[in-house]
């Protein structure tokens, strides 16, 4: 008798085991819901990693758009422009070494070699800032979709006033006191 409930006992510990796996497993392949926001933070990150400004446009934020293309348009100026200042720069060191006339007759190999270095490190650098418009455009759309549901009614309020508080029979303490109204 004993055997037999210490052996529907063990057989019951792994079915429970079971059971919990199998509902670990549900659980973990749930996608989150966004059905309660008024915008799907997935879908503006995919319009916006697509299109940038597409998932601003989305959000109803299209005044955005028109910075993100000048910064676009402003990066892209500067890439071209550092890239010929360094293509310049590279020449006129060729030429140096190949003890030809250059652009640059007063500047010495030092010089020059320092000016290849500063432009494409300036080119560079302006890609990477490129990157990072890019990247921006789209964090700016997932938490922008995040936020339309936050609410920003009148229904919160946040007041500043003085206080009086008495902490013993004749001890007053005046102050400023913080509320925060939620009605």
């Amino acid at each position: 008798m004993g055997v037999l409930f210490w052996l529907l006992a063990y057989s019951a510990a792994f079915a429970q085991q079971d059971t919990i796996r199998v509902e670990e497993r549900k659980s973990k392949k749930e996608k989150p819901d966004y059905s309660s926001l008024p915008k799907n933070p997935r879908k503006a990150t995919m319009l916006s990693a697509i299109l940038p400004g597409a998932g601003q446009v989305y959000n109803g934020k299209a005044w955005k758009v028109p910075i993100l293309y000048a910064g676009f348009m402003a990066d892209i100026y500067f890439i071209g422009y550092n890239n010929s200042r360094y293509q310049v720069f590279r020449e006129a060191l060729f030429a140096f070494d190949e003890g030809e006339d250059n652009l640059f007759p007063s500047l010495n190999r030092d010089a020059l070699v320092r000016n290849v270095d500063y432009w494409r490190r300036n080119r560079d650098l302006t890609i990477l800032l490129l990157g990072v418009i890019y990247a921006l455009n789209i964090i700016d759309a997932n938490v922008d979709a995040h936020l339309s549901g936050f609410d920003i009614s009148d229904e919160l309020s946040l007041a500043i006033e003085p206080s009086m508080q008495q902490f013993a029979a004749q001890n007053q303490s005046l102050g400023i006191s913080v509320k925060l109204k939620f009605k």
